[in-house]
């Protein structure tokens, strides 16, 4: 069985073409990303490190916030194919906003969707899906990062409450998200599989955002 024969039955039986709703999905994208995303505009935001909050409500209301989460949460009820085909477009013109809005569906938001309770998700999924909030994900750290079983950040139980103890860096959307989803060691023995995740609102007593950091 040659390449070429493997490569053409992939393609007939996955099937690449997108969908007449997936189409208006990319032409949707594609024309706001070509009105909204002004180059220099938003490189001048790189260099006075501002966070462009005003594009990320227009996606919002757009329904980007919450593209792959039901709407019974807020969400618009898309799949992955049309999450992907979104992002794609927005990535076109500006790669950075492309990953403000993958960090916070599939990390952030999707972090608490797929393993949160019921309450959990009716609070903090509907406010993270309609756009009301922006969410980021901790896990990095000054020494550690895809390593994450040498993470330093714990959590210790303390009655009904944990204490957080630790530093995260180079944490997309850290500035601007009202929720945080924080990885943090609960049974260091267990290694990797002793992490938790605990969910931060930005205003919790003790929660600092430091420094921004100067990435490309």
């Amino acid at each position: 069985m040659s390449a070429s024969t493997l490569h053409t039955s992939a393609e007939e039986s996955i099937g690449f073409s997108l969908t007449e709703s997936q189409r208006m999905i990319a032409e949707t994208i594609r024309s706001f990303a070509e009105r909204e995303l002004c180059a220099a505009a938003l490189l001048q935001c790189d260099e006075d490190q501002e966070f462009p909050i005003e594009v990320i409500e227009k996606l919002g209301e757009l329904g980007l916030l919450g593209i792959i989460f039901p709407e019974e949460y807020g969400g618009s009820g898309f799949g992955y194919r049309e999450y992907a085909t979104a992002i794609e477009e927005l990535a076109k013109v500006d790669p950075s906003i492309a990953l403000t809005i993958a960090a916070h569906n599939s990390l952030g938001t999707n972090h608490i969707f797929q393993f949160g309770n019921k309450e959990q998700k009716k609070k903090y999924v509907s406010e993270l899906a309609s756009g009301k909030k922006l969410a980021s994900w901790g896990l990095t750290e000054p020494n550690s990062g895809s390593d994450a079983a040498r993470m330093l950040t714990t959590a210790v139980r303390d009655g009904d409450d944990w204490v957080l103890t630790g530093t995260k860096n180079f944490i997309t959307n850290s500035h601007s998200a009202g929720i945080a989803v924080i990885m943090a060691m609960t049974e260091r023995e267990k290694g990797n599989h002793g992490i938790s995740a605990f969910i931060v609102e930005k205003d919790t007593p003790g929660f600092h955002v430091g420094k921004k950091e100067n990435k490309l």
